[in-house]
């Protein structure tokens, strides 16, 4: 079989390069022809855990090639999936869907025999029809059907992902289109995973739907979080205790500085709106929102708390994306929390593995560090932001004669707090009873 790619952001390149495993003809598409050169070169735009070596090894076998010329791998596909983003329009919750239509009209032009157009951006309600119109507007007598097959791919992990899902989604009202879907997919069958086919408005569904829900478990346990400092319990035995019911389960109940990175903050968005224009508001998800949106300041406010005033003080940070094992800052946590504390007059020194060269241009004035160690030095406290796996086995005795004053603030609850307390530590984790009591200084 072979299949276009129209896109080699995160979601375009990650599952080209599945595909391409599975022994698929993949060629990728972009505009930005550097991007293009780059990704012949081997290098890749984004930072995922094994996705080089994918592309690498692909590309060697032949399977898998990057272009610029939309015409020429649209030339004989079998199937053309868009991949390109759907940002938040500006001043609203609205996906922006331009383009998503720019790239079905220049599909729509070089299409040359049947075709299986697949929308795997994430989109709103009705948008396969959308693209359906705009396609047979642009080429009447193209041969096509158009399918939504969301995906479901966590940064860090986008790989796993792919080749072992929980579900594949295709959105269709064509035999001919679910049969070359099926075919597709049919490598996954291996791990007994089975394609679930609903039509096209139910499928562009799930994708939010999805994702508020987890985005709601998340800030429900951050405010049972709150909570638990309120009343002198623990949080994680808390979550513990929710997880271990079968209805529940323990996945997205920990406890942090609220959910950030390109799917939650921009779908809860995006299926606010669509709710609201069918005249059946989601109001929790509204409420979800505000809640995550204050608690990223609300981080500052417990920084400051806890060191007391600001002014001259050097504060730590550690991890600045919006989770580990990704490069992505896009609303992470950091980009509230560290330049409230700076204008509040901290020095920040900061620090993360993957996200140095992306948060630089995102926040001006901090101290980028080249290690952890350097990012600690001299600083009145030790902030930990993003749970990356390195932060997790510090040196606790070099952190303490590096750090001006030995406190720590864990926002992701990665420390134990009799360990690191015995080491010398003052600990202040989330949603953990007393230990959250403000620091007298």
């Amino acid at each position: 079989m072979r299949v276009a790619m129209i896109g080699t952001g995160y979601v375009g390149l990650v599952s080209g390069a599945c595909f391409s495993e599975f022994g698929v003809d993949v060629v990728c598409v972009d505009k930005d022809q550097d991007k293009i050169e780059r990704l012949d070169e081997g290098i890749m735009p984004i930072f995922e855990p094994g996705l080089e070596d994918l592309v690498t090894g692909n590309v060697k076998a032949g399977r898998l090639s990057f272009t610029t010329d939309l015409k020429q791998a649209v030339s004989g596909a079998d199937a053309v999936f868009i991949c390109v983003g759907t940002p938040t329009e500006p001043g609203g919750g609205h996906a922006d869907l331009s383009y998503v239509y720019g790239a079905a009209k220049e599909i729509a032009e070089a299409l040359d025999g049947y075709c299986v157009i697949v929308n795997k951006s994430t989109v709103p309600v009705d948008t396969g029809k959308e693209v359906t119109k705009v396609i047979s507007e642009a080429n009447p007598d193209a041969d096509f059907d158009v399918v939504s097959n969301p995906e479901f791919l966590r940064e860090g992990s986008a790989i796993e992902d792919f080749m072992r899902p929980d579900r594949v989604v295709v959105g269709s009202t064509s035999e001919r289109a679910k049969s070359v879907m099926d075919a597709l997919y049919r490598p996954l069958s291996l791990n007994r995973t089975a394609v679930m086919h609903t039509t096209l408005e139910t499928s562009e569904l799930v994708k939010y739907a999805t994702n508020s829900f987890l985005a709601t478990k998340i800030t429900f346990i951050n405010q049972v979080a709150d909570l638990c400092e309120k009343a002198g319990a623990n949080v994680q035995d808390v979550a513990r205790g929710i997880g271990l019911d079968g209805r529940i389960g323990p996945k997205f109940l920990h406890p942090g500085p609220g959910y950030g990175g390109s799917c939650f903050p921009k779908d809860t968005l995006a299926l606010v709106r669509t709710a609201q224009e069918l005249g059946a508001p989601v109001s929790i998800v509204e409420s979800v929102i505000a809640a995550n949106d204050q608690r990223k300041h609300a981080m500052a406010e417990r920084i400051a708390g806890i060191v007391g005033d600001l002014a001259g003080k050097t504060i730590a940070v550690l991890g600045l994306t919006f989770k580990p094992n990704t490069d992505d800052m896009r609303d992470s946590p950091s980009l509230v929390i560290v330049p409230e504390l700076m204008k509040r007059g901290a020095t920040v020194r900061a620090y993360d593995p993957e996200g140095m060269e992306e948060a630089a241009g995102l926040i001006e004035g901090m101290v980028l560090c080249a290690d952890t160690y350097e990012a600690l030095e001299g600083a009145d406290a030790l902030v930990v932001v993003t749970e990356w796996n390195e932060f997790r086995s510090l040196d606790l005795g070099r952190a303490k004669a590096a750090l001006k004053r030995p406190l720590v603030i864990d926002l992701r609850n990665i420390y134990g707090a009799d360990d690191i307390e015995a080491a010398g530590f003052e600990y202040h984790g989330i949603g953990l009873g007393h230990l959250n009591a403000p620091v007298e200084v």
